[in-house]
């Protein structure tokens, strides 16, 4: 996609991100002029008061720049909740933890859904650092009835003291800052970001040791230039999860391949995505703080990070085959009130939820357990997890 078909920012938008871009062209000028490009992801999406996840832009839904299940379609976290309940039930554990809530629509969708099941959790628990977004949450769940809004929790961390219960995770570790390469006929350079009249670009220098081992064992061949990313947070991040959990499942969904599938020679120019206004481009640089930037989830270095972490890799679906073992059609014959406008919203989020050139095969999600935890009914269809 052209960037000049994208929608032009307003005065106030174009100054914010000029704000933001300064911050990083200091920080590239005090670095000798390169950084890393998961600083530079780091800071355009989590910089405290510019970043786009920090900063109060309209991200989710219409009038933002992207759409994920939870507000396509309640039926996606009504499943996610009965999936939960499980858990709760067969571990006696008492906590949900969601990571990062956006608008706070999965949260309310859930909590009523938990109501219906007669099994509320004594807490439902919202790590959310952008006070923007936990403002909007507020908002969101204020409108339950006190019984379920009483059990929200917002946390600026994860507890210090582990929990009994189920960590989930929708389309929170494609937003970790990547490190990104590039091979070309058996040389490996680490990109990063320089600067040249206030314009970033990518930058090459020679890889280290480490990461030209690493592309070097993918294989994906390099007379043509090979351009991907990886995620080097993944392991501290899953190692934090799971310290944070005693007994129970993480349970994280988000857009992703096995390694096999992520590093295939013809995938050459990576999964590095930007989202701006419901279109998507792949220049991270176009208007910093003002965009997602995204890269999809290697979910066989998800897996070695949860097995270092003595976690235990239980389950591993696509989306579509999770939605159906856990009863989705189930939920839309339940919803069903004969009312066609509704109808025909619901029979929309069903499909863009479950079909294969959607989120269907897309989105994988992946379970991970201590203490010998049963995975619920959702990773009883499709198991993938011989594929990692």
């Amino acid at each position: 996609m052209s960037l000049n078909s994208l929608p032009e920012p307003d005065a106030d938008a174009r100054a914010h991100s000029a704000r933001l871009t300064e911050v990083i062209r200091e920080r590239i000028a005090a670095a000798g002029g390169w950084i890393d490009f998961a600083d530079y992801m780091r800071a355009a999406l989590y910089e405290p008061g510019l970043g786009y996840y920090s900063a109060g832009a309209h991200k989710f839904g219409a009038r933002g720049d992207f759409v994920t299940a939870p507000e396509l379609s309640p039926l996606f976290s009504r499943c996610v909740a009965g999936q939960c309940a499980q858990v709760l039930a067969a571990t006696g554990g008492d906590t949900v933890l969601e990571l990062g809530a956006g608008t706070g629509r999965m949260a309310a969708d859930m909590l009523l859904e938990f109501e219906r099941l007669g099994h509320i959790p004594s807490q439902y628990c919202v790590l959310e650092t952008s006070a923007d977004l936990r403002a909007r949450q507020q908002a969101t769940l204020a409108s339950l009835p006190a019984e379920l809004a009483d059990r929200v929790r917002w946390l600026d961390r994860l507890p210090e003291s582990p929990l009994r219960g189920v960590i989930v995770g929708n389309e929170v570790a494609d937003a970790l800052p990547v490190q990104r390469f590039v091979a070309h006929r058996g040389t490996v350079f680490e990109l990063g970001v320089s600067e040249k009249d206030g314009v970033f670009a990518d930058a090459a220098r020679p890889a280290d040791t480490e990461l030209a081992n690493f592309v070097s064992s993918l294989q994906v061949g390099d007379d043509d230039a090979y351009c991907s990313e990886r995620n080097r947070q993944l392991g501290a991040w899953v190692a934090s999860l799971s310290d944070a959990l005693a007994a129970g499942m993480i349970m994280l969904f988000d857009y992703g391949f096995s390694r096999r599938e992520y590093y295939l020679p013809e995938r050459r120019s990576g999964t590095l995505r930007c989202y701006y206004r419901h279109r998507a481009h792949e220049n991270p640089y176009f208007w910093p703080g003002l965009q997602d930037i995204t890269a999809w989830v290697d979910f066989t270095a998800l897996a070695e990070a949860a097995m270092s972490a003595e976690l235990a890799v239980a389950g591993y679906t696509t989306q579509a085959q999770f939605l159906l073992a856990a009863g989705i059609e189930d939920h839309v014959a339940q919803a069903y009130t004969g009312d066609l406008k509704g109808q025909v919203e619901l029979a929309n989020g069903l499909r863009k939820l479950i079909l294969p050139g959607e989120m269907g095969d897309a989105i994988k999600v992946m379970a991970l357990t201590r203490n010998e935890t049963n995975v619920p009914d959702g990773f009883d269809g499709r198991d993938m997890c011989a594929g990692l």
